[in-house]
This record gives structure tokens, C-alpha cells and sequence, in this order.
């Protein structure tokens, strides 16, 4: 997948994993891998990203004598999705055209 696209999809699937429940950096990585490959060092620049624009938030938690940053995802975050979803039509229209314009080549 071109790198520019899946960084998109990746801020957007970070966000959603958030929607579902606040949680700490390995635990996203592992929610985000079912359908993206994610390493650490990908998610905590998207997460810091998301945190300065206030998409997400962050505080911590004891965990075996050593404190967790987790992240809880914002009422913009949230919007941030609908909008992904709701601009979801426009992306998949242009898929098709490009689909179909690729078939020309085949024929």
C-alpha cells in the first residue's frame, strides 16, 4: 500500500481503536495489526500527532510499580471519524473510477 495512504488510514484506525476503549501504546499496535501492519514506532508519532491537535488526550496509570500513559480519544477524535465515514462515498467513487479505467487497459 502507498505509504501516504496508509499513514491516512492509519490515524484513522488509531482513532477507532481509541472509540472502542482508552488504552496504551502495545495494546493499540496489537488492536490495529487485525487489519493494518503497525509497529511501535509508526503509532507513537501518530499518537503524539493526535494528542497536539487535541484528537486524543493522555494520562497515566500504575502497572506493576511502573506508571502506563494511556490515551482516551476526544470529542474531535470522534469527529474526525464521522467525517472519515462520511467522506467514505467520495473515496470509494474514485476507486471505482479508477477500477474502471484500468480495465480499459485490459481490454
Amino acid at each position: 500500500m502507498d505509504i501516504q495512504l496508509k499513514k491516512g488510514f492509519l490515524e484513522y484506525c488509531v482513532l477507532a481503536a481509541l472509540k472502542k476503549k482508552d488504552s496504551y501504546g502495545y495494546q493499540v499496535v496489537k488492536d490495529v495489526s487485525n487489519c493494518i501492519d503497525i509497529s511501535e514506532s509508526t503509532l507513537y508519532p501518530i499518537l503524539k500527532r493526535l494528542e497536539t491537535d487535541k484528537q486524543v488526550s493522555t494520562y497515566s496509570v500504575e502497572h506493576n510499580g511502573r506508571l502506563r500513559k494511556y490515551y482516551h480519544i476526544e470529542t474531535k477524535g470522534i469527529d474526525q471519524i464521522k467525517k472519515f465515514l462520511e467522506d467514505w462515498e467520495q473515496i470509494q467513487k474514485i476507486y471505482q473510477y479508477i477500477e474502471e479505467e484500468m480495465k480499459d487497459d485490459k481490454e
